[in-house]
């Protein structure tokens, strides 16, 4: 679980989640989740509060999870409609500081994470990660919001999970494509990408929203909208 009442100067992220208890009281987003609503208990995910992963854009995910199935991975979640939410300042404290503060619901699970600033070694991306499993979305959404956040863009995907050995490997479909996310302990998961057919050298650093951005401006005649989403 995120400890946003403390922190140290020692702690990469601390500078970020000062920002998460600043400033009082703004006008209440526009970009908000639907009313749906799913209780579940809260549960602690990530534990070891370090992400490391590969990103890498993939032309054929049906050939990825052909391989799943030869190295007899196990199947986590069958791909299920993830909606993302981005909260930030007015002025962006949080992303200029390389922090985010995500509200996300996959399936039946409803997320609150927070990430700190990223580094990187060789082609792995590896940040600080914090994430708990919540009740409710827009009663969360409506504390931060009175807190000076805002939702600040809205993305999607179809998410499908796997297990093979110590490392998770999810399957991503985008409105712009197809990426192959796989996470656990750096020495592993190069490997495991290279038994999948995949090259770690292939990897993306940036975001979904940044690779978004970047997506938007090669293709103007598509006049696509700043949150990456299926439809409107």
């Amino acid at each position: 679980m995120v400890d946003m009442s403390r922190g140290s100067p020692h702690n990469v992220s601390h500078g970020c989640m000062v920002h998460v208890w600043s400033n009082l009281t703004r006008g209440r987003s526009s970009r908000r989740f639907g009313s749906r609503r799913r209780t579940l208990y809260p549960r602690r995910m990530n534990d070891t509060g370090i992400e490391t992963e590969l990103k890498i854009p993939v032309n054929d995910l049906a050939a990825v999870r052909a391989n799943l199935a030869t190295l007899d991975a196990s199947l986590i979640s069958e791909s299920a409609r993830e909606e993302n939410l981005l909260l930030d300042t007015a002025d962006r404290e949080l992303s200029g500081r390389g922090c985010v503060l995500r509200l996300r619901r996959h399936g039946a699970r409803r997320i609150l994470t927070f990430k700190g600033p990223a580094t990187y070694d060789g082609h792995i991306k590896v940040r600080p990660e914090h994430e708990l499993e919540i009740e409710d979305l827009e009663t969360m959404l409506t504390v931060f919001e009175a807190l000076g956040f805002a939702g600040v863009v809205r993305y999607e995907k179809d998410r499908e999970t796997w297990r093979i050995n110590d490392a998770e490997v999810v399957l991503d479909h985008t409105p712009m494509g197809d990426f192959v996310e796989v996470e656990g302990p750096p020495e592993l998961i190069g490997s495991v990408a290279r038994s999948l057919g995949l090259d770690p050298s292939d990897a993306v650093r940036g975001s979904y929203i940044s690779l978004w951005s970047e997506f938007r401006a090669r293709h103007p005649e598509l006049d696509l909208p700043p949150d990456m989403v299926f439809g409107p």
